[in-house]
This record gives C-alpha cells, sequence and structure tokens, in this order.
C-alpha cells in the first residue's frame, strides 16, 4: 500500500484570537501576522506537491489555505465537517467574561473535556462523532496521496489524539496547537507514523508567544 501523508494545519492567527474570545463556528478575519504565518509555512512546504487539499469551510481556514497552497478557493474541498467545535453562546465572547460568568462549564471545558458540555454547541464527544469518520473517508478516498487539511484547534487535538491513542481526558495536554502550526502524519501498511505535531519552526521571528 503507498503512502499516505496528511498535513494537518491550525488556521493563522485571527482579530478575535487577539482578542481572546472564543470563536467556534463564528468567524473572524487573519491579522496581518495571522497572513505572514500562512505565507510561512507556505515557503516550508513549497517542495511538496498536495494531490488534495481540505479546508474548514471557516473563513479564516479557507483564507490558510489558499495562501499556504497557492490555490483559489474552487479548488480546495471546504467542508463543514472540518469546522470548529460548536461553542453555543460562548461564540464571540472574550474567554475572561466567560472564565468569570460560567466557571463551572468554564473549567470543564479546560480540565476535564470528557464532561463538558455546551450551552447551545457541541460536546468534545459529538466533535469526536464529526470529525473522526471525516478524517477516515479522506483517507480512504486519498490512498497514497500527499492531502493538506486546514482546520482549528480543537479538530486538531482531536484528530492527534486520534493517532496518539490519547484520551480525552488528557485532550490538552501539550503540544500548544499555535495559528499555523503543522502536523504531519504518514500512513503506510496499516501503520502510522507523527513525524511533526505542532510544529512551528518556519515561523520567522518572535511570533511565538502571540495566541
Amino acid at each position: 500500500m503507498p503512502k499516505t501523508t496528511l498535513y494537518i494545519v491550525r488556521h493563522g492567527q485571527t482579530e478575535w484570537n487577539v482578542e481572546k474570545r472564543m470563536q467556534g463556528r463564528k468567524d473572524s478575519p487573519l491579522t496581518e501576522l495571522g497572513e505572514w504565518q500562512a505565507r510561512w509555512l507556505s515557503e516550508a512546504l513549497a517542495p511538496i506537491k498536495f494531490d488534495e487539499i481540505y479546508s474548514s469551510s471557516s473563513g479564516r481556514a479557507v483564507k490558510t489555505a489558499e495562501i499556504i497552497s497557492g490555490k483559489p478557493k474552487d479548488q480546495i474541498k471546504v467542508t463543514d465537517q472540518l469546522k470548529e467545535m460548536h461553542l453555543g453562546v460562548w461564540e464571540g465572547e472574550i474567554q475572561a467574561t466567560i472564565q468569570e460568568n460560567d466557571q463551572k462549564r468554564f473549567s470543564s471545558f479546560w480540565n476535564d473535556p470528557e464532561q463538558f458540555e455546551a450551552n447551545g454547541g457541541e460536546s468534545f464527544i459529538d466533535v469526536q462523532k464529526r470529525v473522526l469518520p471525516e478524517l477516515q473517508r479522506i483517507i480512504t478516498n486519498h490512498t497514497g496521496k500527499n492531502i493538506l487539511i486546514v482546520t482549528h484547534t480543537v479538530i486538531i487535538k482531536i484528530l492527534m489524539a486520534y493517532f496518539e491513542e490519547r484520551p480525552l481526558s488528557k485532550l490538552w495536554d501539550p503540544p500548544y496547537i499555535h495559528p499555523a502550526c503543522l502536523c504531519k502524519v504518514e500512513l503506510e501498511e496499516g501503520k502510522h507514523r507523527i513525524c511533526l505535531h505542532g510544529d512551528i519552526s518556519h515561523y520567522k521571528h518572535e511570533a511565538v508567544g502571540l495566541y
């Protein structure tokens, strides 16, 4: 069986990232730095020919996919299945405000993801049930290909936890998923190998500390 390689990328920094707002299904545009982060990764991945390009349907992910691949949106497979976790009433709210007004649920989100129940949104288990079948569909349909997947923090955490066999209770353990970071997974002969996880070696100046 030929080798399949997944290049899994988080979107670049957005305006709401800077403002420390929860995004979820809502959207905000990439910042100037966010676009540069995508360009830096594009340069790093320039030797790679992507056979398939998938993106969350959120604008911030599509824009990142366009910059990295150099392809227009109509050449990118855009899907709602790769959208960020639906965070219900939290979406668009500043994290510190959520922490103050919804302490128990906010603590559960970060410290006990198995038990988290969003107010009007998805649980982490809901996200697993949505995203993992999509992952398997992509792998099955494009065996032996180089596949770029541009998505979001929780989705990447779920995908990489699957490959790591990491329990949901440990979902937020390191590495941190920085904007436009790269995870690379190779699949061959029924086995997989994680080559990169949250890599930001393509960053070209001191942007590491920025969310």
